[in-house]
This record gives C-alpha cells, structure tokens and sequence, in this order.
C-alpha cells in the first residue's frame, strides 16, 4: 500500500517508549521512531532517529492556553448542547473526541499532517515490513484533483481475485468516502485484519462498480528485476519499505552475476516510503558525497551521505507523474551528480518529509516536519523533477510487455550508446 515519508515502525519500540512514558514523562508527548531517548536539562525530550532530532516540550503552556481557552471549551459545550437537543439520532460520544482531534490537525491545511485513531494507526504501520494485510495493490492521488486510484494489482492477490484492475478509482471503502481525504488515511479503511470484508465503489471506465474483497495477508514484492537485451539490467522499485533495500541489494546481485554491464531502475508509480531506505539504495549507487538534506523550520539541516562504492556502470532511470517523495529523493540525486540519465515525464513534487508521533493512548500524528532538498539545494515540492529525456509512455492495449514499453526501448537505445 502507499506510505508517504514516514520512518521505519517497531512495535516492541513503541511498547517500550509507553512504558517509559507511563513511568516518568506523564507531563511530556510521548513520541517514538527513536534509537536513543535522552531527558535534557530543560525538561525536553530528545529523539534520534535516522540522523533525525526531535525536541518536544512537556507542553506548550501558551499554545495550549490560546487554543484551549475559556470562551473555545465554552464554545464546545453550546455546540455538544445544541447537538444533544436537536441531532436527530443518539449522540456516538466515543467517536466525538477523535473528530475534534482530527479537525484540530486538519486545520493546519497540510493534507500530509493526519491525525490516527489507535486502530487506524494500527493498520497505518503494519506494513512497514513489506507483510500486511490487506487487499495486495497499490494506491496513488493524483496531486492535482486528489483522486485515488490503482496504479497495481499483485499477482494472485484478493484486489485481482475480487476483479479489481489497475486504472480503477476509488470512490469509497466501507463506506468512506475517497474524495477529499489523504490516501494515508483512506488506505487505513482499505487495510484491514485477515478474512475481514472490504466494499469497495469503484469506478471504471466513466461507471461505478461495487466489489467486495476479503483481505489476506499480503507479502509486497517491492523490488522486481530481470536481464534485459545487451546485458542490461533492469529493476522495478515498488516502494521505499523497510526489507526494500535488501531486495533490491539481492536484485543487484543477481544481475552481476548475469554479466550486467548497464541497469534501467524503474521508479514509474513509486509513491515513496522511507528515507533511510531510499538513502541506503542510493549508496549503492552514487560515489561518496551527500545524498539528500532536511531542513526544519528553525534552521536545522540534517545530511545523508554516500560511502565511496559506486555502480559504475550506465544508468537510467524511468519516471513519471506518480514518482513522488523517496522516489524524487532517488530522482534528484541521480540528476544532481549526472550519474544517470532521467526518463519519462515529471515527477509528483513532493518534496516535505513527515514523521510519525503516536500518543499515550495508542493514537498518532503524522506530522510534515522538514523539508528536503536535492544535493544542488533544489527544493522539488509542488515543482517535480524534470526527466533529462522528456517521454510520454504509450499505452499498450493488451496485455503489459516491457520488450514493447516504449520508455523501456528510449533507455535500452541510450544506454547502448553509453555503453560502446
């Protein structure tokens, strides 16, 4: 499924940071994705993660103060009043609170900063590890309307056993509705235990189509990879997930062994995922030197870099108008060191990273906390990253053959120039 920037999710981590906070930070947030927790002298709470830092206050007294005010809880208790008297059905008080939640985050007007209810962010994470349950495809927005769709169905999955195709968009799950929601949250209403029902509304070809599908476990074939004519490799980047940089360090392998002298990386409808695992791929590529780099809003960069070891080899890589996020991390670093040649059109422009922040009661924000930027300092969010070989892909109508992907020909043809 799709995940925007977040970092990699240990249960056993999040046990052990409520335990910590249950314990002795009852006045703090508790937030994890850390390696090391330290208590500073000002009372602040100290999180590494990644090269990441986070410092979080017990409590803002004056935002606190400003937002909780006297005439706001007074405002609240008219408007519960008014709802008790007049709302025609019984009052759901247990769903109240995480719709005042919800609101508060939804105010900041950035549809990648998201409030979780525990279950959903439940269901959020346990993909991390490539293994979840679910309906086995994969979701993209469309940036500019906001529309969800398919953009792939795993083979022998329940979305291909129900009929679902990719091209198919999404107008609700259970219910939910798809239009106007991040597809963060949408995908916590598509995701679900094994063997528990799913309705989806679909629509297909201008009309709407009501599947159900049972969810099962899903195991995500992020990275996919084959040899290709003149000895070129090719290999498919999924999502960034955690066992990502592994398989595609596997694929590597592989094809090296198959006498690979050039390699295609294929990032067409790469929605992102982690940094530290875009950033890992890409040390296996680049020569020594600084990947990527974060900015928060007080100043504070943080750097990724490569070691020494390189790919040495041509490359190109194929992207389009759903590459987003770590797939533009990738993107902008190839381009920056002229390492590769970028095919297709341009990419999503995402270019803000977010962090996970689950809360005492097993609720979470995701919340946007930096900016990145490419190693030339380009800052690619609402821009994109323009290919170097500016190319529409052209639609097959059967049956997908990547010996007649024209993107997959335009890099094989450049790649054997480079090659001689």
């Amino acid at each position: 499924m799709e995940h925007q920037e977040e970092y990699e999710e240990l249960e056993r981590q999040l046990e052990e940071d409520r335990r910590i906070y249950k314990k002795g930070l009852r006045k703090g947030i508790c937030l994890t994705l850390v390696v090391v927790l330290l208590l500073t002298a000002a009372g602040s709470i100290v999180l590494r993660r990644n090269g990441f830092v986070f410092t979080s206050f017990a409590f803002d007294k004056k935002l606190t103060g400003e937002v909780l005010s006297e005439p706001v809880q007074k405002k609240v208790a008219e408007i519960l009043s008014a709802l008790s008297a007049y709302y025609y059905e019984d009052i759901p008080t247990e769903k109240l609170p995480d719709g005042m939640y919800a609101g508060m985050v939804d105010s900041l007007g950035d549809r990648y900063t998201t409030y979780f209810t525990a279950e959903e962010y439940k269901e959020y994470i346990s993909g991390s590890n490539g293994t979840y349950y679910g309906i086995g495809a994969v979701l993209t927005q469309d940036r500019k309307t906001g529309v969800i769709s398919i953009s792939r169905v795993y083979e022998g999955s329940p979305a291909e056993k129900a009929g679902l195709l990719k091209g198919d968009i999404f107008v609700s799950a259970d219910g939910v509705a798809a239009e106007g929601i991040d597809i963060t949250e949408f995908v916590t209403h598509v995701k679900g235990d094994k063997g528990t029902k799913v309705k989806l509304v679909m629509e297909r070809d201008g009309k709407k189509k009501t599947f159900t599908v049972i969810r099962d476990e899903v195991e995500v074939p992020t990275v996919e990879h084959q040899m290709l004519k003149n000895h070129t490799g090719y290999i498919s980047i999924l999502e960034f997930d955690k066992v990502t940089a592994d398989q595609f360090r596997t694929a590597l392998k592989d094809l090296k062994k198959q006498k690979m002298t050039s390699l295609i990386v294929d990032l067409r409808d790469n929605p992102g995922g982690m940094v530290s695992s875009v950033t890992e791929i890409l040390d296996e590529i680049l020569p020594k030197g600084l990947l990527v780099y974060t900015q928060d809003k007080n100043g504070k960069k943080t750097e990724y870099k490569s070691d020494s070891n390189e790919l040495g080899m041509p490359l190109a890589v194929l992207v389009n108008e759903n590459s987003a996020s770590s797939s533009e991390i990738f993107a902008g670093a190839i381009k920056d060191y002229e390492y590769g040649t970028l095919i297709g059109t341009k990419t999503f422009g995402k270019g803000i990273v977010q962090v996970l922040l689950p809360l005492s009661d097993g609720s979470a924000i995701k919340v946007t906390t930096a900016k990145y930027f490419t190693p030339k300092g380009n800052y690619i969010h609402e821009v994109g990253i323009e290919p170097d070989v500016k190319l529409e892909y052209k639609q097959q109508k059967k049956e997908y053959d990547i010996n007649k992907d024209n993107q997959v020909k335009k890099a094989l043809e450049i790649l054997k120039k480079e090659s001689r």
